[in-house]
Order: structure tokens, then C-alpha cells, then sequence
């Protein structure tokens, strides 16, 4: 190869300048750039050479046939080797994974099997090679075009012809332009030997001068395209005898006008015939051509011209003519010659400094008239402030930085073909200083003059150099706000001035200056910020600018002089635009008037000028606008289609040429149509204006026609369409209805096509006007494709091996498709062997990231051993899970050594594995590995939640649901809301807590006949999900007499519960006694309870004791009429003291409890707060751990407020861990409830009792108004009003029960009259007819053995320490707190303590009371004897 070694040359010729001028001296700072081989170094900076980067090989136009195999050669020359990649029509082609094209090691770009077909020209189209050096650059080769000859079709057929002998004869076959390198003629079936006498027009038609009877016989043409010859139809030339009588003389064949390239041939065709024969001669512009001795030209059979060798000088008008001394006719045929761009200069190498300013230069010629891009490392350069097309094709780089290093390439392109030329910038570092000092920074540094276009500074010199003699300077410049700084380096040392040009007006420059001495460059100077003046002394605008077309091509503007033009017109700027589109092109004129050439046909364009002085350019003219020429169309119609209407009419439609084609305005089209069967006239039809179909009419039967249209300007008819034929009707066919099924259908698998073909529908009178097949893979409905009513087979291309396709048939017409036949084939297997497999990656590892995403990382072990990829292989990683089992794998391909998987479920295990795919080749899935997604809080809500009323407990209610469908974790937990108001503030609603394995719970003591809303929560580690949507649920109205859930009848909402225990919570069943009866009995027992407490009531009163005995008679008698569950066991809850500085509950019973059930579960935080329940725990633990349940034991019972308003109870929300031991704490039941409760310790106020915790100003206790007491009056039985009992003696039993220590007392609750009026908050599920409820403490039981009930599922709370962690401070809600925050603590519900009980507390106490006091004391008794009295009728 010529260019290696002239590479080397030039390479030692830079080196050898490179010492020459290290020797002779140092390069001034800043000078120009330095070109090809010398760059400006200076000592100790390392020397930079041109790398040789080019192409050894392009790749070329290439005309290629379906099925075959192309390469497209490509090579290039680098140190290192370069690498090369190809693109198809700007698209990088992705050639690792393709079968069909393979990059072979020089660089090429081979394509087996080409892909070609009506639908799918996949392999045509525009190739370009790549090839990349790291760190050094990018070039791009010229673009080559690939075109596919298609399926072989004649457009017109050989026909039988006649000729008398010594005349001549033609032959025509007309077939696609692509496939005529590929027609041979036969005739009789035997090839044809082409010579002098017989030649092949480059049209295909054939041409036989001097005819003989040896000529005659039939002949045909064939044209062999790779596949199977296809051949035309055969037609018989007969030689006739000299009838020796003249016959006038006419063109068999006329010359056409050509447009040929220099370098290629060209024939121009003339065959003439007559009796006598005539001679043909040739003439071109009037001159004749002597054939028979020029080398290039020659007369060929019959008398055609062949032109060999063409240049520009055969361009121009030739005229055939032909004479047999009788008479003499002519033709003529323009010969247009093209050349492809060359370059008359190349862009030359360029050393230069950062700041600096280059120009590449780029000088091209051809014809037409080639435009030029730049190309920087294979990416277009887009022209800007700093990248300048100037001198029409120069590129100018303006303040270099480091990152305009690399290879540009200037790219020529017109119609004929495309080149190409690089040149390599190296940016050079600046020396680094020699040992000496540096100067410091100029001081001074001013703007003299600032004017609109230039700025000149000054300054002084530094201070480390005071004279400065020996100094230059640089100064560096740049708009403010833009990052590319340039530099104006001092003419000659000493010089502290310098003169910007080329300045824009009213802008703001930053400028610094640097000095230099022999050692290098020195500090620099503060930066000076500068703004140029507005413009002033521009030019006004050119008068007069007018611009009128010249020809379809070119379009001439004319202007003249601007009245005010400032000073000296230096030149003009002529910038034009084509219409609708927004790229303005310039061309710098030195006259008044100026012809652009190469402008598109018919085209509108813009133009205006503006004038440059020495200031710069002036304002600029009005835009004119003005239209090229019109032209005949370049193009023919588009879409072409026939339909045969009947049996003597057939339909055209077509659409008109591509708007880039038409050069002008389409007057019309011309339709010519003629006979196929026989050689006959041929019919033209014209249609004017935009019509786009036409109705040919008047044909005959059963008969086939072609047709051919053309568009029309009012310059002339432009190119016909191919002709396509058509057949009308034997006789008028049925179109009112859908054509019926195809009578039968066949396929023929190979491996990546199937061969369909089938025959018409048996019912021959209904139109049939194509057919639509429809394939794919598993349904025939993936593709359709649609072919004519004649076609009886078609080829599905293009499919996968070993796959089973499902192909449909259906006929149609105008109506629509009719009834489809179905087949299915399997396409037939690969036969090419599977290359061999490669090692599978290794090393496989999964690394959590997040919840939803996950590191892949693996080794390959067929790399080198630092793992670094150099060639084109790749990796697949792929991914799944086995949850549900049927998970399809996830693909997802990578080119390095990891890959990150997102997009991944939270808390779900993955597997992975990984293969490694190089060319054809491919290993084997590695091992797996397995990775488990980080937890994510639940990301829905609890689903399916029911609620549904317990059989035969109109007063509980069952709660049940399912997990949330996204958990995104292991549920730890849930939490349940309800409340009566659906409305309310979500702290406002009760909560209950669920340990995280039970899907079901209950709640009890609800309140009947009233709407409850119900929502669900659930938690896992990371936290809370959302809540379900809020779920509706009516308590019964009453509980029914069987116990199964059947109701009494409503009795209204004023109705009130009996005094009796008929409707305990129990559901105990009342025999229905006849009301009368049970009156008698009702009084009956009242008159002896009556006389029975009177007697014990005038015993007391004559005890005496001591002063403070009779204080805590009183006492007692406020808190002695509490409400118990009369069927509950013999429990006694312990004494509890309430702490009021510290607000925490204290346990003083020591006492073990004798039966200790826990009826509700909070939740512990961890399996480690979770104990088994046994016999054996201490009694402490039961103290601070004491609760109770009633009759029933069911699974997690709870208690909101009850039918007259229970005190709900207070969980301790998941998160949070009590901060003291944790209690349970006993609830006043409201009065009226059927069940009392007794305490021994007192209370300051029966009304009003409130809970506190430290910080909280709220009261955690419910509260009720005033006007709630007095509407609950019937409802107190056994406790004395507030306002009958002096707020003295409330306090007075308040402080006398205090601890020894001070601290507690055994009430923290309040007076209502103490409070203020802004506390009586509303309470929910309570009503305003119920005494509010409150905390007290229960009696000290008696001493038993504790024991449990082990068919409860209830695991109880352990006693916990104060935690010296930080608590989760979580806000709970229960009815009552009204969203005041307080310390999360649980609060269990007790159960009341047997009616015994309560006996012996009223035996044990003692009282005595004053007499001033027995009324309250009476009135007490009186509520009592009540209560007794409905104990006894239970």
C-alpha cells in the first residue's frame, strides 16, 4: 500500500522540523497555529506527533440481488488498530447479535442471505464505516448506497414482429432498471451469441441489424437474479423477402436524453427501417461525428451511438439521422454530464494553544455543485459563534479548548456520489517554566477605547519588572458568561498595548493580560470587565434588492449602494432560505448582484443582503421571496392500483408525484393504455386538474390491459409509471355480497418462510378482488398482508425456524372479506451447527441495594486476569422469582462485569444467573445465585374486611380480613379502628391492636342499633400501610330470646333497659311472665328490701365513732353505688394508687389475685416481650399485670362504650413500650348499667373524673356538661347528687386519704364545678342521658392462688422496666381523648366483682354518720335497695 509508507515519510519529515526548531529557537507565546508537522513546542514540553488515521479502503455503491451475499469493504490504517463499526442510514448497526451481517476482521461489512421483498427491503439503504481510536478519535467513510434488485417483472413482453431482410429488428423487454445487467436472450431456447450485428441496448432490448433468414424464430428474454430464471413470453420474428418496392422510412427506436457521470458509457439508441434500408449518422451541435476514427465513439447494429469514456465535453444536444436516399428523418437526445465532488484542497493538520484561533480549509468542485459539511470525530459540526463556515466551505474554530482536539473531516456530497478528507488538531500544552523567576501580573490594566466593534487596551508593566524591555504579552478575552476564552498576543516585546477586533456591539467582554519572559508565562491581571458600544456607524440598508429566476435551478438578486453607508462598503452578505424551512445559508458578495445556483425546482426562497464596513455588518433588507422555474415532473405518479369494475371497465387510482419531484404546479395526468394480449395502439387519456382517478370505459371482454400514467406541468409530461395490467370480467359478476371461501388452501414450510397457494372460491359469479392472508405465530392475526385476485401462491418471508405459524385465508371485495380458511405449518428447523459454546461466567453474586433493587456481579474466567473486556462480547443477565410458580425469566444485557436489576418486588427472593454471548458463540447459564429484597412498609391496606354480629351477642361483633395483598414483609401486626362517626379525626377513633398472625378478632360491649365504621391497618417492620377503606356495620337492636342472634322488636330510641339482668351482656334469657304478675312481685320484694335497709340504715346512725371516721363514712357514701357485672366470678381487683406528680399507676395490693384472666392482647414490640403463661409467676406480676373478664371467654374481646356509654379502653400502640410498669386500670361503668360496682376507696366527684399524664394539659378521662348531668338524673340511683353535697366535704375525703409518702392518693379526679367550662369536651359513643365514667380503684382482694384460663389465646403483657432507649412516640385514639396527645399506656377493662363480694365490702366497712348526713346517706341506701331488688328478681 502507497499511502503506509508516504504516511512514514511525512511522519520522519515532522520529526526532523521538530528538532530544527527546538534547535533554533523558542516559539513566540500565541503566534498562529502551526500546520502539518511543526508544532510550536518549547524546551521541556513534550513533543506531540500527527497519529496517521485513514482509509485504506471505502466502501462503494453496490447493486445486489435477493438471497445473495454483499460485502462492503472497509479498511483503515491506524497505530493502534483502529475499530471499526458501520452504520445504515446514520443508525449504528448492532452487529453482535446478528446473523445475517458480520463485521470480518479487515473491517468489512458482509451481508449473507439479502433480505428483500415488497414489505420489507431491510438491506437497502445508505452504509457508512466507523472506525474509532480510544483517545485519539473518530473518522467516517464516504456513504455507499446498497440497492436490491427486485422481483423480476416485464413491463412489456417481446412481440411478434416482421422485418424485410438487410433491414433491422428489434426485440423489446422491458423489465425493472436494476435487474437489466441480468437479461440474457434466447432464441428457439438456445442463448444468443451478442456481436457487431446483434447487441443488447442498455434498456434490455435487442437489436438485430441486416437481418438474414437465419434470424428468424422465437425468442425470448430471461432474466437470472439468483433465483429460478424467470422468462418472458416468446414471440417469432419472421424475415420477409424484398418485395422490391420502397416502404416509407420510420424509428424503430428513438434516442432518450441521458445523464451520465464522467468516466461512464453511454448509448444513445437509433434504429431506423424502411425500403431501401436507410444509413444512420451522428450530429452534435450541428457538427457530425466522425465514428470511424475516434476511439470513444463507435456506431453500433443498427445505428446507435456508444460514447465510451465520457467527459464534460460530451455534454450537450445529439441528433440521429437517417437517410436511404428516398427521404430523410431525424431525432435528437440531450446528453447531460454529471461529475462526482473532488477536492481541489484538503484540510491540512493543525498544531495550535488553547485560546488560539485555526481554520481548516476545504476546497471542492463537481457537478452539480456539491455541498460541504464538517464532521468532528465522527459527529456533524453545527456552525455557531465559535465554529464558522467561512469562504464558503472553510471551517474556522474559534478560542480553542481542550476539547476541540481530535480528527474533522471535510465531507463533499452532490447527486452523483459523496468524499471525503481529514485532518488531525492537536492542542498543545504550554511549556512549563524553566528554572527563573516569572513576572508577576501587569498592573493597570485599562480600556482606552471602546467603540462598537474593537476595545484597545493598555497597561503597565508588572512590578517584578519594572522596565520591561524584554516582556510580551498575551491577552485573553472572552463574552461574558461563555466558558471559550481567546487570546491577541503584542506584536514585539515591550509593547503594552493591543487592539481587539471583531468585537460584537453592546456587549460585555471579560479580558485579563499575562506577561512572559524566557522563562514562560506569569501571573495574570485581575480580570477587566468591558461592554462595547451600540452600534452607530453601520450600514443602512441596500435599496432596491430584487431577485427573478434565471432558470428551474438558479435565481439572480440585484441591489445597489446603501444611501448612508457609514464610511467604505467593504463587501456584501447575501443570505438566503428555502421556504418553510429554518436554515439560513450566507455567501459573502463583493458586487451588487449575484446568481445562486443548485436551488431546488419550483421552490420559493427568501433573500435579503446586508452591507459590511469596517465597523461590520449594517442593517439588513427586507426579505424578498421568489419561486425557481417550473419544470416537467422528475417522478412518476405514486401508487399506482387497478379495479376491474365489470366487463368493460376499469378503475384508476393513483397519487401524485412526491412534492419534491413535481417542479411545479401538476396540470394534469396522462393515462395510456393498450391491449397485452397482442401488439396494439396505445389510448391516451388526459385528466386535468387534481383529479387522482379515472374510469376507463368501453374495453372488452375477458381481455387484459396495461396501464401506465404520467403527471403533467406546463413545461411538459414528466416519467410514466410502470405499467400494470388488468383483466375485466368475462361477464358481470355479483358485488353486493362478500366473496365465499377459498376452495382450498396448501402450505409448504422451509426454515424462515412458507410457501402458501390456493385456489378461487368454487362460486365464480361473486367479484372477487384480492385476497387477504393473515400469519403468525400461534394466531394468524399478528400480520396480514393483501395480493391481487389473480395471484394464486404467495411466499411468507422473513419468519422464525422450528415455529408453528397459524396462516389464514379469506377473499374480498368492495363489501369485505369473506369466510377465512385456516392451516397451520411448523417452519423447519436450523440446519447450521451450533458453533462451539463458551465458559459461563462465574462468580455469580447478588447484593441488596434496596428494596427494589439488586447488584448482579460475576467473573468471566475466558478474560484475561484484570477482567477487562476488549472485544464485543456481552452479557444476559436474567432474573425470577419462584412466587407464583409459573414466573416467567426477565432478560436484561450488559457489557460490563455487573448489572443492576431494578424494578424488583420488596421482600422477595430472586434468583440469577448470567451467560456470555461473543459473535455466533454463547455458554451455557451459570450457576444460580439468590438475593432476597429489603422490606418495604405494606404498600396496601387489608382486604376482604367483614364484620358480622357473634350468635346469640347482639353486642359483639366479630372482625375479620385478610392480609394486605402487597405486605412487601413478614406482618408483625395489625391495628383496628372503629368508631361511630365516619367523619371524625382518625385520632378520635378507638384502636385495637392485633399480634400479626391472627386474621380475626372481636370486639364486645358495643352499644345496639347503632351504625360502627371499621378500618384496618397493618405493619410490618419498616412500619405502618395504609388504612382499608372504612367498613359499615349496624349493631342488632336487641339481643334475641334463643341466644342466636334473633332480634326483639325496636322499642324505640326513648326506650330504657329493665332493671334486671335480662339484658346483661351475657344474653341471659328472661321468661316472658305476664306484666301484671311481675309488678306484683316487682313491689312485693321492693316494700322488703325497704324495710330491711331502713333497720340497717337506723343501726348505723347510732354507732359513733371518731371525727374522721365520719369523714370517711362520707366518703364512702360518693363512691359506695358503682355497677358490676352480676354474673361475673369471684374476682377482686387490687387497690390502685394513682400517682399525680409522676402520673403513673401504682399497685398497693400485695396480695396475689385470685383469678387473673386477661381478656385483651397488646401488642409486644418482639417475640422476646412474648412469655408463656404459667402458674408460677410471682405475685408482682399479677399486681402490675391484673385483669379481668366476665362470664365469657372469648378470643380478644374488647369493650367500647355500651349501651348507656362504657369508658372505652387504651391500647398501647406497637411501637411504643410503657415507660412504667404497666397497670390495669378499672373503669366506672355509667350508672344505670344493670351491674354496680363497690370500692372502698373514695371520689371527689361521681360527675367528673379525669386521668392525667405528665405534660398533657388534657384530661385523658371522658368529660360531660353540665346539662349532661342533669338529663342522667333518673338514671343515678345509689350515688347522691353533686349539688346536695357540699364541695368541702369532696375535698375534705380527697386529702385526708393520703400516701405515707405523700405522692398518691387513691383518686386523681376533679370536681366539675372546678373545671373550666373550655374542658367539657364532647365525648364519643357516649350519650348525653349518661353519667360520665371514670377511673377508680377497686377493693384489696383477698389472698388466693392465681389461676388462668388456658383456653384463652390472650398472651398477657409482661412488666416492663422504664426503657433507656428513645421511645416511638405514636399517637393513639380511643373515644373520649378528643386528639389530645398523651403517653401511650394500656388500660385493661376488669371485670366486676361478684354480687358477694360487694356483701362482704358493705359488711366489712364501717361508717357512722352524723345526722346532718343521714338524708344523703338514705338517699344512697335508697339506690341500693333498688339494686337488690333487681338481684332478687334475677
Amino acid at each position: 500500500m502507497a499511502a503506509e509508507p508516504g504516511a512514514r515519510r511525512l511522519l520522519n519529515i515532522s520529526s526532523f522540523w521538530l528538532c530544527c526548531l527546538l534547535l533554533l529557537g523558542r516559539r513566540e507565546p500565541g503566534a498562529a497555529a502551526a500546520r502539518s508537522g511543526s508544532p510550536p513546542q518549547s524546551p521541556g514540553a513534550s513533543i506531540r506527533t500527527f497519529t496517521p488515521f485513514y482509509f485504506l479502503v471505502e466502501p462503494v455503491d453496490t447493486l445486489s440481488i435477493r438471497g445473495s451475499s454483499v460485502i462492503l469493504n472497509c479498511s483503515a490504517y491506524s497505530e493502534p488498530s483502529p475499530k471499526i463499526e458501520w452504520k445504515k442510514d446514520g443508525t449504528f448497526l448492532n452487529l453482535v447479535s446478528d446473523d445475517r451481517r458480520q463485521l470480518l476482521p479487515d473491517g468489512s461489512l458482509f451481508i449473507s442471505n439479502v433480505v428483500h421483498s415488497k414489505h420489507n427491503k431491510l438491506d437497502e439503504g445508505y452504509y457508512q464505516c466507523v472506525a474509532t481510536v480510544e483517545s485519539l478519535g473518530t473518522i467516517v467513510s464516504r456513504t455507499a448506497k446498497l440497492t436490491v434488485a427486485g422481483l423480476p417483472r416485464f413491463a412489456s413482453q417481446p412481440e411478434p414482429s416482421s422485418a424485410y431482410a438487410g433491414n433491422s429488428a428489434i426485440l423489446n423487454c422491458d423489465v425493472n432498471a436494476d435487474l437489466v445487467p441480468f437479461v440474457r436472450w434466447e432464441q428457439n431456447r438456445q442463448p444468443i451469441l451478442l456481436d457487431d450485428r446483434v447487441i443488447k441496448l442498455p434498456s434490455g432490448t435487442l437489436v438485430i441489424s441486416n437481418v438474414t433468414e437465419g434470424d428468424e424464430g422465437l425468442y425470448r428474454c430471461v432474466v437470472e437474479s439468483g433465483g429460478p430464471p424467470k422468462s418472458s413470453d416468446e414471440a417469432e420474428l419472421k424475415v420477409l423477402p424484398d418485395p422490391e418496392v420502397t416502404s416509407n422510412l420510420m424509428f424503430l427506436k428513438q434516442p432518450s436524453s441521458l445523464v451520465r457521470v464522467i468516466g461512464q458509457s453511454a448509448v444513445l439508441p437509433c434504429v431506423a427501417s424502411g425500403l431501401p434500408p436507410p444509413t444512420v449518422r451522428w450530429m452534435k451541435n450541428e457538427e457530425t461525428l466522425d465514428t470511424e476514427s475516434s476511439e470513444r465513439l463507435v456506431l453500433l447494429a443498427g445505428g446507435s451511438l456508444g460514447i465510451s469514456d465520457i467527459t464534460e465535453d460530451d455534454a450537450g444536444t445529439y441528433f440521429c439521422i437517417a437517410d436511404n436516399g428516398n427521404e430523410t428523418i431525424e431525432a435528437q437526445a440531450e446528453l447531460t454530464v454529471q461529475a462526482q465532488p473532488e477536492f481541489l484542497k484538503q484540510p491540512a493538520n493543525i498544531y495550535a494553544h488553547e485560546s488560539m484561533d485555526i481554520v481548516f480549509e476545504c476546497e471542492v468542485t463537481g457537478k452539480p455543485t456539491p455541498t460541504v459539511k464538517w464532521v468532528k470525530n465522527g459527529d456533524m459540526v453545527i456552525p455557531s459563534d465559535y465554529f464558522k463556515i467561512v469562504k464558503e466551505h472553510n471551517l474556522q474554530v474559534l478560542g480553542l479548548v481542550k476539547s476541540d482536539e481530535g480528527f474533522y473531516q471535510c465531507i463533499a456530497e452532490n447527486d452523483v456520489g459523496n468524499v471525503q478528507a481529514g485532518a488531525q488538531l492537536i492542542i498543545l500544552e504550554h511549556a512549563p517554566a524553566t528554572t527563573g523567576p516569572l513576572p508577576s501580573a501587569p498592573r493597570d490594566v485599562v480600556a482606552s477605547l471602546v467603540s462598537t466593534r474593537f476595545i484597545k487596551l493598555t497597561w503597565r508593566t508588572p512590578a517584578s519588572d519594572p522596565h520591561g524591555d524584554n516582556l510580551t504579552y498575551a491577552v485573553f478575552y472572552s463574552k461574558e458568561g461563555i466558558a471559550r476564552e481567546r487570546v491577541e498576543n503584542t506584536s514585539r516585546p515591550g509593547e503594552m498595548q493591543v487592539t481587539i477586533q471583531n468585537l460584537m456591539p453592546a456587549t460585555v467582554y471579560i479580558f485579563r493580560v499575562t506577561a512572559q519572559n524566557k522563562h514562560g508565562s506569569g501571573e495574570s491581571s485581575p480580570p477587566l470587565r468591558v461592554e462595547t458600544q451600540p452600534e452607530v456607524q453601520l450600514p443602512g440598508p441596500a435599496p432596491n434588492i430584487r431577485a427573478y429566476t434565471s432558470s428551474p435551478t438558479s435565481i439572480t438578486v440585484t441591489w445597489e449602494t446603501p444611501l448612508s453607508g457609514n464610511g467604505e462598503i467593504q463587501n456584501y452578505k447575501l443570505y438566503y432560505m428555502e421556504k418553510g424551512t429554518d436554515k439560513e445559508q450566507d455567501v459573502d458578495v463583493a458586487s451588487l448582484s449575484y446568481t445562486i445556483n443548485g436551488l431546488k425546482k419550483y421552490t420559493e426562497y427568501s433573500f435579503r443582503v446586508v452591507a459590511y464596513n469596517k465597523h461590520g455588518p449594517g442593517v439588513s433588507t427586507q426579505d424578498v421571496a421568489v419561486r425557481t422555474l417550473s419544470d416537467v415532473p422528475s417522478a412518476a405518479p405514486q401508487n399506482l392500483s387497478l379495479e376491474v369494475r365489470n366487463s368493460k371497465s376499469i378503475m384508476i387510482h393513483w397519487q401524485p408525484p412526491p412534492p419534491a419531484t413535481q417542479n411545479g404546479q401538476i396540470t394534469g395526468y396522462k393515462i395510456r393504455y393498450r391491449k397485452a394480449s397482442r401488439k396494439s395502439d396505445v389510448t391516451e387519456t388526459l385528466v386535468t386538474g387534481t383529479q387522482l382517478s379515472q374510469l376507463i370505459e368501453g374495453l372488452d371482454r375477458g381481455t387484459e390491459y396495461n396501464f401506465r400514467v404520467a403527471a403533467l406541468t406546463i413545461n411538459g409530461t414528466g416519467p410514466a409509471t410502470d405499467w400494470l395490467s388488468a383483466e375485466t370480467f368475462e361477464s358481470d359478476l355479483d358485488e353486493t355480497r362478500v366473496p365465499e371461501v377459498p376452495s382450498s388452501l396448501h402450505v409448504r414450510p422451509l426454515v424462515t418462510s412458507i410457501v402458501v397457494s390456493w385456489t378461487p372460491p368454487e362460486n365464480q359469479n361473486i367479484v372477487v378482488r384480492g385476497y387477504a392472508i393473515g400469519y403468525g405465530i400461534g394466531s394468524p392475526h399478528a400480520q396480514t398482508i393483501k395480493v391481487d385476485y389473480k395471484q394464486r401462491y404467495y411466499t411468507i418471508e422473513n419468519l422464525d425456524p422450528s415455529s408453528h405459524y397459524v396462516i389464514t385465508l379469506k377473499a374480498f371485495n368492495n363489501v369485505g372479506e369473506g369466510i377465512p380458511l385456516y392451516e397451520s405449518a411448523v417452519t423447519r428447523p436450523h440446519t447450521v451447527p451450533d458453533p462451539t459454546p463458551m465458559m459461563p461466567p462465574v462468580g455469580v453474586q447478588a447484593s441488596i441495594l434496596s428494596h427494589d433493587t439488586i447488584r448482579i456481579t460475576w467473573a468471566d474466567n475466558s478474560l484475561p486476569k484484570h477482567q477487562k473486556i476488549t472485544d464485543s462480547r456481552y452479557y444476559t443477565v436474567r432474573w425470577k422469582t419462584n412466587i407464583p410458580a409459573n414466573t416467567k425469566y426477565k432478560n436484561a444485557n450488559a457489557t460490563t462485569l455487573n448489572y443492576l436489576v431494578t424494578g424488583l418486588k420488596p421482600n422477595t427472593l430472586y434468583e440469577f444467573s448470567v451467560m456470555v454471548t461473543k459473535g455466533r458463540r454463547s455458554s451455557t447459564w451459570s450457576m444460580t445465585a439468590h438475593g432476597t429484597t429489603f422490606e418495604l412498609v405494606p404498600t396496601s391496606p387489608p382486604k376482604d374486611v367483614t364484620v358480622v354480629s357473634k350468635e346469640g351477642k347482639p353486642r359483639t361483633i366479630i372482625v375479620n380480613w385478610q392480609p394486605p395483598s402487597e405486605a412487601n414483609g413478614k406482618i408483625t401486626g395489625y391495628i383496628i379502628y372503629y368508631s361511630t362517626d365516619v367523619n371524625a379525626e382518625i385520632h378520635d377513633w378507638v384502636i385495637e391492636p392485633v399480634v400479626g398472625n391472627r386474621l380475626t378478632h372481636q370486639i364486645q360491649e358495643l352499644t345496639l342499633d347503632t351504625p360502627y365504621y371499621f378500618k384496618i391497618q397493618a405493619r410490618n417492620s419498616k412500619g405502618m400501610g395504609p388504612m382499608s377503606e372504612a367498613v359499615q356495620f349496624r349493631t342488632p337492636k336487641a339481643s334475641g330470646s334463643s341466644g342466636k342472634g334473633s332480634r326483639l322488636p325496636d322499642l324505640g330510641s326513648d326506650y330504657k333497659p329493665p332493671m334486671s339482668g335480662s339484658n346483661s351482656p351475657h344474653g341471659s334469657p328472661t321468661s316472658p311472665l305476664d306484666s301484671s304478675i311481675l309488678l306484683v312481685i316487682i313491689v312485693s320484694v321492693g316494700v322488703i328490701t325497704i324495710v330491711v335497709v331502713v333497720i340497717i340504715a337506723v343501726f348505723c346512725t347510732r354507732r359513733t365513732t371518731s371525727h374522721q371516721k365520719k369523714k370517711r363514712a362520707a366518703c364512702k357514701s360518693v363512691n359506695g353505688s358503682h355497677k358490676y357485672k352480676g354474673n361475673s366470678k369471684d374476682v377482686n381487683p387490687p387497690d390502685l394508687w394513682i400517682h399525680h406528680e409522676r402520673l403513673e399507676l401504682k399497685p398497693i395490693d400485695k396480695s396475689p389475685d385470685p383469678n387473673p384472666i386477661m381478656t385483651d392482647t397488646p401488642i409486644p414490640r418482639n417475640s422476646q416481650d412474648i412469655t408463656p403463661v404459667d402458674n408460677s409467676m410471682d405475685s408482682n406480676i399479677h399486681q402490675r399485670r391484673n385483669s379481668y373478664r366476665g362470664h365469657e371467654s372469648e378470643d380478644s374481646m374488647s369493650t367500647l362504650a355500651g349501651r348507656r356509654g362504657m369508658r372505652p379502653k387504651m391500647m398501647m400502640p406497637f411501637d411504643s413500650q410503657p415507660p412504667q410498669p404497666v397497670i390495669s386500670a378499672h373503669p366506672i361503668h355509667s350508672l344505670d348499667n344493670p351491674h354496680h360496682h363497690f370500692h372502698s376507696s373514695s371520689l371527689a366527684s361521681p360527675a367528673r373524673s379525669h386521668l392525667y399524664h405528665p405534660g398533657s394539659p388534657w384530661p385523658i378521662g371522658t368529660s360531660m356538661s353540665l346539662s349532661d348531668r342533669a338529663n342522667s338524673t333518673e338514671s343515678v340511683r345509689n350515688t347522691p347528687s353533686t349539688d346536695t353535697m357540699p364541695a368541702s366535704s369532696s375535698q375534705t375525703c380527697c386529702t385526708d386519704h393520703q400516701d405515707p409518702e405523700g405522692a398518691t392518693s387513691s383518686s386523681y379526679l376533679a370536681s366539675s364545678q372546678e373545671e373550666d367550662s373550655g374542658q367539657s369536651l364532647p365525648t364519643a359513643h357516649v350519650r348525653p342521658s349518661h353519667p360520665l365514667k371514670s377511673f377508680a380503684v377497686p377493693a384489696i382482694p383477698p389472698p388466693g392462688p392465681p389461676t388462668y384460663d388456658p383456653a384463652l389465646p390472650s398472651t398477657p403483657l409482661l412488666s416492663q422496666q422504664a426503657l433507656n432507649h428513645h421511645v416511638h412516640a405514636v399517637k393513639t385514639a380511643s373515644i373520649g381523648t378528643l386528639g389530645r396527645s398523651r403517653p401511650p399506656m394500656p388500660v385493661v377493662v376488669p371485670s366486676a366483682p361478684e354480687v358477694q363480694e360487694t356483701t362482704r365490702m358493705l359488711e366489712d366497712s364501717e361508717s357512722s354518720y352524723e345526722p346532718d348526713e343521714l338524708t344523703k346517706e338514705m338517699a344512697h341506701l335508697e339506690g341500693l335497695m333498688k339494686d337488690l331488688n333487681a338481684i332478687t328478681t334475677a
